[in-house]
């Protein structure tokens, strides 16, 4: 029985299923929905990926991604950079900035600590996070990993890491549910945990 599908609508139909929350069945209508578009717009989908892999990068400074050296946060002086929140991933800036209330810096470990999954504390930012406290000028760590147990394990590691530093350690006060995810929690629940965090 032959195949209904070109091979090359199959390969493309793979790749989209590789991204996460993808489905077959979904990656199946993102590769017909290509298929259907005009071969220009193909092709300014096509460099809008590869620009955004060859030009953004980490930021020196807090680990987000950006195609500055610094990314427009910690440029800018407005901010409190003596506050510090520590977040999984860039797309947890994003949550804690739709809220509007958050006036301090962050710093992005990129994944949490899971020996079942092999991410160990050396695969994360975390010795740049130890480095921006060690240079000064920083009040408060504030932990904003997700309420599962991978990120209160990250949490309560790099909060003993930086306690002899010196520094206030706070922990989100969670009306986050536990096993929540940040990106996903609306303005006013992280507004209300960030405004009632505790000290860890």
């Amino acid at each position: 029985m032959a195949k209904a599908d070109a091979l090359p609508l199959v390969v493309l139909t793979e790749q989209f299923a590789k991204l996460p929350g993808i489905g077959m069945k979904s990656a199946a209508r993102l590769a017909y929905h290509v298929m259907s578009m005009e071969t220009q717009e193909v092709e300014e989908f096509a460099e809008a990926l590869l620009n955004a892999k060859r030009t953004v990068h980490y930021c020196k400074c807090c680990e987000n991604l950006t195609d500055q050296t610094l990314c427009p946060i910690c440029e800018d002086e407005e901010r409190d950079h003596g506050t510090v929140c520590v977040v999984e991933n860039p797309k947890d800036i994003t949550a804690f900035e739709r809220t509007g209330e958050y006036r301090g810096v962050y710093h992005v470990l990129h994944g949490l600590i899971s020996p079942m999954h092999g991410v160990l504390p050396d695969d994360l930012r975390i010795r740049s996070l130890l480095a921006r406290v060690q240079a000064g000028g920083i009040r408060e760590v504030i932990m904003a990993t997700n309420p599962t147990v991978e990120g209160d394990a990250t949490a309560a590691y790099v909060s003993a890491l930086l306690k002899p530093l010196g520094v206030q350690v706070t922990r989100l006060a969670f009306g986050l549910p536990v096993g929540g995810i940040l990106e996903y929690a609306d303005e006013v629940t992280l507004y209300k945990a960030l405004e009632n965090r505790n000290e860890m």
